[in-house]
């Protein structure tokens, strides 16, 4: 089943990419859920004219985010966290921590962008983390997890 994706699914694709996926797993989830449309002839015409039409202020978007990643890999993020014993913290550091530690040096970055290496961060240490700024733009970061 073709399906025209209306917005990022996560493993699957990106906004207006054409994709092919399971009957069940598109009826049963990505159209009632509103992720997604059939693929159908005309369907896909309008989505050719609307890219057409959206490719010069795509160029301005990859632009932005291009500056934007520059600048994160510019920024030391120290993240302090309580420490267990040895280097064991309490909890644990995720991609939410790190999206308030880099608001904090500057830049406002939404949490479901940010992919930290490895899943929960659960020892001091250094870590990397894939910011995702556009489909295009992935900037890799790293940040060091610190006792507080």
């Amino acid at each position: 089943m073709e399906l025209i994706l209306r917005q990022d699914v996560e493993n699957l694709g990106f906004k207006d990419d054409i994709v092919s996926v399971k009957n069940g797993y598109g009826r049963n989830f990505l159209i009632p859920t509103g992720q997604a449309v059939l693929a159908t002839s005309s369907a896909k015409k309008v989505l050719a004219e609307n890219l057409k039409q959206r490719a010069f202020k795509e160029a301005k978007l990859v632009e932005d985010a291009n500056a934007i990643a520059e600048t994160i890999k510019g920024y030391e993020i120290k993240i302090a966290s309580k420490v267990g014993s040895g280097d064991k913290l309490f909890g644990s550091v995720n991609n939410i921590d790190l999206a308030a530690a880099i608001a904090k040096a500057g830049t406002d970055i939404d949490k479901k962008f940010i992919k930290v290496t490895g899943g929960n961060v659960k020892r001091l240490g250094k870590y990397e983390a894939a910011v995702r700024l556009h489909r295009a733009v992935v900037a890799d970061i790293t940040f060091e997890v610190v006792a507080e």
